[in-house]
């Protein structure tokens, strides 16, 4: 990401709140902090939002997460918020190819009507008029809630309107250790020098295991290679916010058709190239496989060339849910891992985070199924036994659905 400001001459000493991630979590959490008044740090031991958090399929809409309400309050208002565009638009058709595709789109229309959002059973005909790059399908739903927008425009409108707020970020900063003092994190040891704190937030997508082990705490995550592909532009549809068979994406505002999906190839680590956080190059396997789901659900696509790929690194927990809790020892941790579905509940997830640093609670959502108490009996080789180990040949496979 280009243009935000950030002093690699002078150190700063340290901040109220040292948040370690610069992804649309920790980015989020530090905009909410700093239009609360709070003096806020993002660090990131890369540039922000250089991995997924800014290349993804730009989806808002999730249905199962505490966050949902909330998520979609906000994200209507967000360019008003922060001051910046993150082209949302708002709206989403869910394509089912068979009748377990279909059942299990269902699942979010139901889940829609108890809070009150209205979805729309989509005939052949409709459909191919809402998207005309569609083909034969089994169903069609046409959620009036959710939407997506552009990772890359949001992540940096959320550092510039931090920054606006008096926030700062710091970039190619590595975290190294923690200093600790009467059950609260007092410091944050680095590559460039130590940065005080009065509270710690541990945001740092696949690293934040690593970290917050070095806290003496458990957080139970394993990486994974997710990867996008990115067609030449075609022209636009009426609703670019469709996906589905087995794939999340959108069309871009130029035409562009940008989607993802699995199956994940897992990692031992988080390869690093040349310590920008960038997993290795994209994979074939991974490539081949979404597009070949994507010609089967819009087979008028079929002729556009790919013209580029992004392979990065996300980080998956054993139920493929989210963590977001404050800790009790060190008291002045927040934990919050959203696995793999950040970049959708960045704007609620951040406002979680804020409140639970300056209040102590989240007050406008019950985040009690996303404590980290949840993994207390979880087993050691729980790796190992969910098959998500990396292999020389590749191991692939679908993580729960979050």
């Amino acid at each position: 990401m280009t243009g935000i400001a950030t002093d690699d001459t002078a150190m700063p000493t340290g901040a109220s709140v040292v948040i370690v991630g610069g992804g649309a979590t920790g980015l989020s959490a530090g905009w909410w902090l700093a239009r609360a008044g709070v003096d806020v740090l993002v660090i990131d031991k890369g540039i922000v939002a250089w991995e997924a958090s800014g290349r993804n399929g730009g989806g808002c809409t999730h249905g199962f997460s505490p966050l949902f309400a909330e998520e979609q309050r906000l994200w209507p208002q967000m360019d008003e918020l922060l001051g910046y565009p993150t082209e949302f638009s708002a709206g989403r058709i869910r394509i089912a190819m068979d009748p377990v595709q279909w059942a299990d789109a269902h699942r979010m229309v139901q889940n829609g009507e108890r809070y009150g959002f209205r979805t729309e059973t989509l005939d052949p005909a409709q459909l191919r008029e809402l998207v005309p790059l569609a083909g034969e399908a089994h169903g069609a739903y046409w959620h009036h809630f959710g939407g997506h927008a552009n990772p890359h425009r949001t992540v940096q409108g959320y550092a510039w309107a931090m920054q606006d707020h008096g926030g700062r970020v710091l970039q190619h900063t590595t975290v190294l250790g923690f200093e600790v003092s009467g059950g609260r994190v007092t410091g944050v040891e680095t590559d460039r020098g130590r940065l005080g704190c009065d509270h710690l937030v541990l945001a740092a997508g696949p690293q934040t295991g690593k970290l917050a082990a070095m806290l003496g705490v458990r957080v139970p995550v394993v990486a994974a290679r997710a990867e996008m592909i990115v067609t030449e532009p075609l022209p636009l549809m009426p609703v670019g916010g469709a996906d589905g068979n087995g794939l999340y994406g959108r069309q871009t505002m130029r035409g562009n058709l940008a989607y993802g999906g699995g199956p994940h190839e897992w990692l031992d680590d988080c390869a690093d190239n040349e310590g920008m956080g960038v997993p290795p190059r994209s994979s074939t396997p991974l490539m081949g496989n979404i597009a070949a789901h994507l010609v089967e659900m819009f087979p008028r696509a079929r002729h556009a060339r790919i013209l580029r790929s992004w392979a990065g690194v996300i980080e998956n927990t054993p139920d493929g849910r989210p963590v977001i809790d404050r800790l009790d020892d060190p008291a002045n941790v927040v934990v919050a891992t959203l696995s793999s579905i950040g970049f959708g509940l960045s704007p609620a997830s951040g406002h979680a985070v804020q409140e639970l640093v300056t209040d102590g609670v989240c007050r406008f959502a019950d985040l009690s199924t996303l404590r980290l108490s949840r993994f207390d009996g979880l087993e050691d080789d729980w790796i190992a036994q969910r098959g998500w180990q990396a292999s020389p040949s590749r191991s692939l496979a679908n993580p729960p659905a979050g």
